[in-house]
């Protein structure tokens, strides 16, 4: 079992395909594409509608094109992905090459569909460097019963990757606005009544941010499967389990968990978690982050970033910092995950694509040591020089880094503004000095990281453990509301015994036998026991 510091191992959810093998990452190879080929243009689908980058405009893409002959043409959804996803599945119009997340549904359709190559056919035929610049504990996680591989990840993170560095941080953390807390006296938030009265206390004091309401408790979106902050993030925090006796258990029916949800039930029914933090997208909350208008999140540091920018450089005292949140009530270190083995999203070569040679050599390029460090750093000696063996932003690159994250984007391109094949535990040795904003932030989480990889399970759409599977996410995603918005405590229970009720009548216990028949074997897989 592979644990960061002193903490009990937690899950995090997530979903994975394939079968595990030995793991050794080869760093220095390269694909065989370089110069001296002729220009191609690739159509690149990218499964967000928030990415809006464009290629060629900025020093990364185009050094990477000179080098290589690809432009990019990226697609992107101008409205729901899945929407957008079917229909390029339907009407049997994928482009060259996509990257979509390796939960969606759509990825299995698309390989028992014949729509994409298998990465190690490709490799085979045209590129063997595949096998140098990827990691063999993840093609094999990946690699499916017929002994293929169809989409490469990124942002994995492998047990070992864990012991070798140091310099790894979770996303997932507590914020407080520094100046609102430092006011009020930097209170005690560990316990569900010194975090109440401390929420009281920033209302009383600040009602108002720049002539706008402010927002006492900030969090993620509400979606259909619950709300990331008030359970996921929350559960985190409190070193809730994810098994008890080597069996998968249900962590929103943790004692702990719900004690501290009846304190936000409380927070909730006496108007200190505002109505909007019902309904509010992505969109919406960043800018009030931007306008610092929550006193407190429970959020990913990453997401808003940005936001984080704007506020110190219009004021470093009005920023967000990093804090000691909710515990449980043994006082136990909060148990942060990152990405598991499975990473973030697959990337895949269509059988529409019209050069499948160019493509893989493309994407080996993308994942050798010389791709990360364009993706990461730059270019040597226009973004970074190397000093004493260890690359140096230079200050006015870092300095519309920090100031400007979309400035930064359009003039430089890297810091991974092309994600979909990073490779963040590489890019791990290259990691400059962190500077603030940010810093705080990510070095708050180091000693609470955990990896948690090992929980990740595949349940199929469309079987029956698959209904039963999206039954219970939806009966969740109803509940919690239920349980924050309920007019009391007894309110409360009966709602927590009917979800428990209902649950059970779903086929809860055959869901929990699959999930632990999994969570077994990707121990056994992972060398964790």
């Amino acid at each position: 079992m592979i644990v960061k510091g002193k903490l009990s191992l937690l899950l995090v959810a997530a979903l994975t395909l394939g079968l595990l093998g030995g793991c050794t990452v080869e760093k220095g190879a390269e694909s065989t594409l370089g110069s001296g080929q002729e220009p191609i243009t690739l159509d690149w689908y990218v499964n967000y509608s928030w990415f809006t980058t464009r290629w060629g405009e900025n020093l990364v893409s185009r050094t990477i094109t000179e080098e290589t002959g690809v432009t990019l043409n990226f697609i992107t959804p101008m409205g729901n992905e899945n929407n957008k996803l079917n229909t390029l599945i339907d009407s049997n119009s994928l482009p060259d090459i996509l990257t979509i997340g390796w939960w969606e549904p759509q990825l299995q359709e698309m390989i028992e569909g014949d729509m994409v190559y298998a990465l190690n056919r490709l490799a085979d035929e045209y590129d063997p460097a595949f096998y140098e610049v990827t990691d063999e504990m993840v093609r094999n996680w990946y690699t499916l019963s017929d002994g293929n591989i169809y989409g490469y990840p990124n942002s994995t993170f492998t047990p070992l990757d864990l012991e070798e560095h140091e310099n790894i941080g979770s996303n997932v953390t507590f914020l407080v606005r520094k100046d609102m807390y430092e006011a009020i006296g930097s209170p005690d938030m560990t316990t569900p009544e010194g975090f109440y009265q401390a929420v009281k206390d920033a209302a009383e004091m600040f009602p108002e941010v720049e002539g706008k309401t402010m927002i006492p408790i900030g969090a993620h979106e509400f979606n259909e499967d619950g709300c990331v902050s008030f359970d996921q993030y929350l559960q985190n925090f409190l070193a809730v389990p994810y098994e008890e006796n080597g069996r998968k258990i249900d962590r929103n029916t943790d004692e702990e968990y719900l004690r501290w949800l009846k304190m936000f039930r409380k927070l909730c029914y006496e108007g200190y978690i505002r109505d909007d933090v019902f309904v509010d997208q992505r969109t919406q909350t960043s800018e009030k982050i931007a306008e610092g208008r929550y006193f407190c999140m429970l959020y990913q540091r990453t997401d808003m970033a940005d936001q984080e920018k704007i506020l110190y450089e219009q004021d470093p005292q009005k920023i967000y910092i990093a804090v000691d949140g909710p515990k449980n009530s043994k006082g136990d270190d909060p148990v942060l995950p990152v990405n598991g083995i499975s990473g973030w999203t697959l990337t895949l070569i269509s059988k529409n694509c019209k050069d499948p040679e160019r493509a893989i050599q493309f994407v080996d390029y993308m994942l050798s040591e010389h791709g990360q460090k364009l993706l990461y750093l730059g270019v040597e000696g226009e973004t970074y020089d190397m000093v004493d063996g260890q690359p140096v932003l230079k200050d006015e690159v870092r300095e519309v880094l920090n100031r400007d994250r979309e400035a930064y984007d359009a003039l430089y391109g890297a810091d991974n503004t092309y994600w979909m094949v990073q490779n963040i535990a590489m890019q791990a040795d290259w990691k400059p000095e962190l500077v603030e904003p940010m810093k705080q932030l990510e070095e708050w989480t180091y000693p609470y990281v955990a990896y948690t990889g090992q929980y990740d399970v595949s349940i199929r759409e469309g079987s029956n453990l698959g209904r039963i599977y999206a039954g219970c996410r939806e009966l969740w995603g109803r509940t919690l509301p239920q349980l924050l918005l309920a007019s009391s405590d007894e309110e409360f229970d009966a709602i927590v015994a009917q979800y428990r009720e209902e649950r059970d009548n779903l086929g809860w216990e055959i869901l929990m036998d699959e999930m632990t028949r999994q969570m077994q074997r990707n121990k056994e897989r992972l060398n964790l026991e």
